[in-house]
């Protein structure tokens, strides 16, 4: 397995739902001892919290840096030159399209990213292959459905698009030459807004001049009582945020070096 396979196998293995009932599996080994119901409880429990949609909206204020929402106008005033859009996934199988998809993260950044293209005239990017979770598998490239889906449902044509990357990191990286070839250093990034941080991280690194035009905000949905409920999306949203946080932790600390204090 690559590095970025490991990662992403240990990354899983920490975040919920599978941290947790590690956890609580630990306890059960345990049960008889103190530390071994402790461990139980604190398993089953945090579950039931990292689950409810109240946690993950908390959870996303307090550790991730927070975008506000982009106006179409913003983008003449800060003279971006085109819009990129990263993707985020796709369905390998839709047997009721009879080809892949995209994921409902890349459907609604393409979405957004249509509009901004549409309401401003600015050319539109695309950035995503296939990712370390899905290496080795049959899984379409991101770029080549995101192209196809947007010829057939919009009639919209990249004017750049990047299919060999399998990371944000190396979304920037492998977008930045082909950006650069036409000029290309001020950009609107689309992504959703738990991935903002990261991204934008990412491509002023590669040299570019970032907008932040976020989507998929992580925030109330129901009634009070329903959001301390246990929900998929709220379990969802919760592992988004602990994700993307350890990982701005773990590039921060690989960027500052071993002789950072």
């Amino acid at each position: 397995m690559q590095p970025g396979e490991i990662k992403t196998l240990l990354t899983a293995l920490a975040m919920p739902p599978a941290g947790p009932l590690l956890v609580a599996l630990l306890g059960l080994c345990f049960a008889r001892r103190v530390l071994g119901r402790v461990l139980l409880l604190s398993g089953l429990g945090s579950l039931w919290l990292l689950s409810t949609n109240v946690v993950a909206v908390v959870l996303s204020a307090a550790l991730l840096p927070q975008f506000q929402p982009l106006k179409a106008s913003d983008l003449m005033t800060e003279q971006v030159q085109a819009i990129v859009v990263l993707g985020g996934g796709v369905l390998a199988r839709a047997p009721e399209y009879g080809q892949a998809q995209p994921s409902a993260n890349t459907l609604a950044r393409l979405r957004y990213g249509v509009a901004l293209a549409r309401q401003t005239g600015r050319p539109l990017a695309f950035s995503g292959g296939v990712g370390w979770a899905a290496a080795g598998t049959a899984t379409p490239g991101e770029a080549e459905v995101a192209q196809q889906f947007l010829r057939q449902d919009y009639g919209v044509a990249l004017r750049w698009s990047e299919g060999a990357s399998r990371d944000t990191r190396e979304n920037a990286n492998k977008l930045r030459p082909l950006l650069q070839q036409d000029g290309i250093s001020r950009i609107a990034l689309v992504t959703d807004a738990w991935h903002m941080p990261r991204s934008v991280m990412a491509f002023e690194q590669a040299g570019f001049e970032v907008t932040p035009a976020p989507t998929g905000f992580i925030a109330a949905r129901e009634r009070p009582l329903l959001e301390w409920l246990p929900s998929a999306h709220g379990l969802l949203s919760s592992r988004q945020v602990l994700r993307e946080w350890l990982a701005i932790r773990m590039e921060s600390d690989a960027a500052a070096g071993p002789l950072a204090p």
